[in-house]
């Protein structure tokens, strides 16, 4: 594999609307301490690699909380989810505050990668990972990406992000019965354990953005939105993950989406939103009696996946290049997946 990275600065904007000026979404946060005013706090965040690293956010009377009532109901080792704008000395000046799990001990972020179909276990990527998180033969801390959850009695819960899912021609909807390996979640627990049969108990499980990358095959119009047929590459989360065995087939068609897209939607593509292109869509994607469809927040120019090391006429691996903005600085990740 040989990436390319293309890094650009960009304006930081005093009150930015989109990644591409200084806003960054769906942060997912521990609480590390409240300083001498409520609004005053210190994150701990997930690195660059295994570990976590420390970032100052404060909040003002324009912040919307939810989940909590406001600032002074924050303490330390409460998990959060924000939104909010990179200021000029890198910290983060929080527009959202969200707490889904005020009791909660761990923290992990991701896409679900199994839903069994007989007993309620999920298997999640964690991405990221907050909190103590497993204790094995004494020892504590230990990071795992790969975690088994029961979900019996877990909680289901949708972003508060987005303030238009009330406006979309379908019902959005997130449970036990609908969730599909693919989508990504934010779950918080009480421990977590990679040694069965006893698996960790989620307390809450909320669906959160993500980021599709895919190519525009048809459109129409529906109420408010324009509704864009997205076509997956094949080796995509959603097509890969659905042919698994020992899970619930939910899905009519795994390698499409339907992307809704009306006057909040922040366009930042230079390439034509309309069939032929490829481009990046991010939203909260919800399985729909089969269907996957996204309420879209940002379009991006689309990124070009290569495959590589085909043997036999099968894809052993493939480089995905993804812009990510983080508080203070832009990203370009690489990321290779094993087949």
């Amino acid at each position: 594999m040989t990436p390319t990275f293309d890094l650009s600065p960009f304006t930081v904007s005093a009150s930015p609307t989109n990644s591409g000026n200084g806003l960054v979404s769906g942060l997912p946060a521990e609480l590390a301490s409240v300083g001498a005013t409520p609004s005053s706090l210190t994150l701990t965040i997930a690195g660059e690699t295994i570990g976590t690293r420390t970032l100052s956010a404060s909040s003002n009377s324009a912040t919307v909380f939810q989940g909590v009532s406001g600032a002074s109901a924050l303490s330390p080792g409460m998990f959060l989810n924000l939104d909010g704008a990179i200021q000029p000395d890198g910290s983060l000046l929080a527009t959202r505050i969200a707490v889904e799990d005020s009791s909660a001990i761990n923290d992990s972020s991701g896409p679900l990668m199994v839903v069994d179909n007989e007993v309620p276990l999920l298997t999640l990527y964690g991405r990221t990972e907050l909190g103590p998180l497993q204790t094995i033969g004494g020892q504590s801390g230990i990071y795992w990406d790969v975690a088994n959850f029961d979900f019996s009695n877990a909680a289901f819960n949708i972003s508060g992000q987005f303030t238009n899912l009330q406006n979309l021609p379908f019902v959005p909807s997130f449970n036990a019965s609908n969730m599909v390996a693919g989508q990504t979640v934010d779950i918080t627990s009480a421990d977590l354990s990679i040694v069965g049969p006893t698996y960790t108990a989620a307390n809450t499980i909320t669906l959160v953005p993500q980021t599709i990358n895919g190519t525009v095959v048809a459109s129409q119009q529906s109420g408010s939105f324009t509704d864009y047929s997205v076509s997956l590459a094949p080796y995509d989360l959603f097509p890969t993950l659905a042919v698994q065995q020992g899970q619930t087939t939910l899905l009519t068609d795994p390698t499409q989406v339907e992307v809704y897209v009306d006057s909040n939607t922040q366009l930042l593509n230079s390439m034509a939103l309309a069939p032929g292109s490829t481009l990046r869509f991010y939203g909260l994607v919800f399985n729909d009696n089969g269907t996957l469809r996204m309420d879209c927040g940002q379009v991006n120019d689309g990124v070009t996946t290569s495959q590589s090391n085909s043997r036999n006429g099968r894809v052993t691996a493939e480089s995905q290049s993804v812009r990510e903005v983080r508080a203070g600085r832009v990203t370009t990740t690489v990321v290779t997946r094993s087949h």
